[in-house]
């Protein structure tokens, strides 16, 4: 629990390397500007089409009285709660392969200037760019992998939503925790199989942290704001409690 409880906590106590290191916030801005209008697009996109899409049925109740009254709220708060939902997703797609560059840049920086640490793989630019890219559609892979059939769950009877919701949100968290690991374990030419075994050595660590980072990403137009730290504090996690020194045995 005291592993959880620090992984959970871990990225709070990140902060003040944003302060200590002002060009961290320099390379954050372009991300997060660019993310802001990729979610800000999304956002609007989906919640015309949801609202529509309810108006055109006749879902809410246009009769003045107090049982239509709760229906039609209860239908608004579920129809922005879908917003959300299909907002995240989208945003994972989007969001994740748009910024992958400049957020590997964010990490590289966390782990040279603070942790003194230079991976002996030393790529091109464009090598970079291209390698983030594909580490990032490898984890997109993975996570729809198992989140499309979650959602088909969804539609049995009776026992699919819980079902869904029990599993979905632990591998959503658990998948968060790679995604902003995943930097420095890609720069070590770690294979994909070998992330996950690292991870779940330390998997009350990793579940900690795969949790306030899904809590943060899920919150609309703030997660465009807390990626940046979710990035600085998945690399400074990885090296402050060692999960580089488990690459050995991973391989």
């Amino acid at each position: 629990m005291n592993a959880f409880i620090f992984g959970f906590l871990h990225p709070f106590r990140c902060i003040g390397l944003f302060f200590k290191h002002p060009k961290i916030i320099l390379y954050s801005i372009v991300p997060m500007v660019i993310n802001l209008i990729i979610y800000g697009t999304i956002f609007f996109l989906v919640y015309n089409w949801i609202t529509e899409q309810t108006a055109s049925i006749g879902i809410l109740s246009r009769q003045e009285n107090l049982l239509s009254d709760i229906l039609g709220f209860l239908m608004k708060f579920a129809a922005l709660l879908l917003v959300i939902v299909v907002c995240y997703f989208l945003f994972i797609i989007f969001g994740g392969l748009v910024s992958a560059p400049f957020d590997e840049f964010t990490s590289k920086y966390v782990e040279e200037r603070i942790y003194g640490i230079r991976n002996s793989i030393n790529l091109p630019i464009i090598r970079e760019i291209t390698m983030s890219l594909k580490e990032e559609s490898k984890k997109l892979l993975f996570y729809f992998s198992v989140i499309i059939p979650l959602f088909a769950v969804n539609f049995v009877p009776m026992i699919g939503s819980t079902v869904s919701l029990v599993i979905g949100t632990p591998f959503s968290s658990y998948f968060n925790a790679l995604d902003f690991m995943d930097y420095p374990m890609s720069r070590s030419g770690l294979t994909f199989r070998q992330k996950l075994s690292i991870l779940n050595k330390k998997m009350s660590l990793t579940m900690g942290f795969g949790t306030i980072a899904f809590l943060m990403t899920f919150l609309p137009i703030l997660n465009v704001f807390m990626k940046p730290l979710l990035v600085v504090s998945g690399t400074s996690l990885y090296y402050e409690k060692q999960f580089d020194k488990l690459i050995v045995s991973a391989k």
